[in-house]
């Protein structure tokens, strides 16, 4: 079995990135994306941490999170995350699990592992967050960021953070992983 290295750090901000499991569901089905939301809120209640920027795309998602200043344990709110949204889906959609989803109480809707990025400074911090918003538009989803409807960029549009037309054919930058 592979032994993943993690770097974690109280206080810490971290890009994620969690995808489905065979990217075979549509993490924006109704069903899904309220209990995704349901399990953000409830984690958050428990084991605080900061959604800085989030974006949801059929078969995954990104996020910037900001632990709080005594905490570092990412990985528990994840697990946590993923077992009360997929316990929703299998309510809202049952499908087959896999022997060994079963014995570990998956419920076969996200992959057992996700992809982190410790965020090193405000360069890289503002990197991942276009990254986040542009990647509907690198995905063929949408011709322009504001068009995705499931993406924090229009809470920055909102705040006065960022342009409504943000994104657009004058943009410049480097958006790949």
């Amino acid at each position: 079995m592979a032994t993943y290295r993690r770097a974690p750090v109280a206080g810490g901000t971290y890009f994620f990135t969690v995808c489905a499991q065979h990217r075979h569901f549509d993490l924006t089905s109704e069903p899904i994306r309220q209990a995704l939301s349901e399990a953000f809120r409830a984690v958050q209640a428990t084991h605080p941490f900061t959604v800085d920027a989030v974006v949801l795309l059929p078969d995954h998602l990104h996020c910037l999170w900001t632990l709080p200043p005594d905490d570092a344990d990412f990985a528990r709110r994840w697990g946590q995350i993923k077992r009360l949204t997929g316990r929703a889906a299998r309510i809202a959609a049952p499908q087959q699990r896999t022997a060994s989803q079963t014995r570990r109480h998956e419920s076969g809707l996200w992959q057992r592992r996700f992809w982190e990025h410790q965020i090193r400074d405000e360069e890289d911090f503002a990197r991942h967050l276009d990254y986040i918003h542009f990647n509907p538009v690198k995905h063929g989803l949408v011709t322009r960021p504001a068009d995705w409807p499931h993406s924090s960029l229009h809470r920055f549009v909102r705040l006065g953070l960022l342009p409504p037309d943000w994104g657009g054919k004058d943009l410049e930058g480097n958006f790949g992983e």
